[in-house]
């Protein structure tokens, strides 16, 4: 008897079995901290995926735009898990590009105002404009 393929599931095992994010765990840490978006809306890990929904992820600065072609729910080889998955992502930045991110000093305090709109046009001219919600 063939096993039956299954018509959802949870976000953060999907994005584990896909081999988006390296354990189970730091999908979950994802989802929790707002990073993880399923068609426009922030989830929690629990929140289910079907075949089609748009899975948009960040890593490491890089945004991730993928669309749920199959559902997985244990991890596979990466061959199998790429035919799972449709990648719309932009290329990754160069590493030179993540090198010139400016910090600010340890103990400076709170940006002022203008020390903000300052670090948001340098954002918004190295890696777009940004989504604020």
């Amino acid at each position: 008897m063939p096993a039956v393929e299954p018509t959802s599931a949870r976000v953060d095992a999907w994005l584990w079995a896909v081999r988006i994010y390296k354990t189970r765990s730091a999908a979950t840490a994802a989802c929790r901290a707002g990073h993880v978006r399923v068609n426009g809306e922030r989830v929690k890990a629990a929140q289910p995926v079907r075949p089609g929904d748009e899975i948009r992820t960040r890593i490491e600065g890089w945004e991730r735009i993928v669309t749920v072609r199959r559902i997985l729910v244990k991890r596979v080889g990466a061959p199998v898990a790429a035919t799972a998955l449709i990648d719309a992502s932009p290329p990754p930045p160069k590493r030179e590009e993540l090198l010139y991110i400016p910090l600010r000093d340890r103990g400076a305090g709170r940006p002022t105002k203008r020390d903000r709109r300052e670090m948001d046009r340098f954002r918004d001219t190295m890696f777009g404009a940004a989504d604020d919600d």
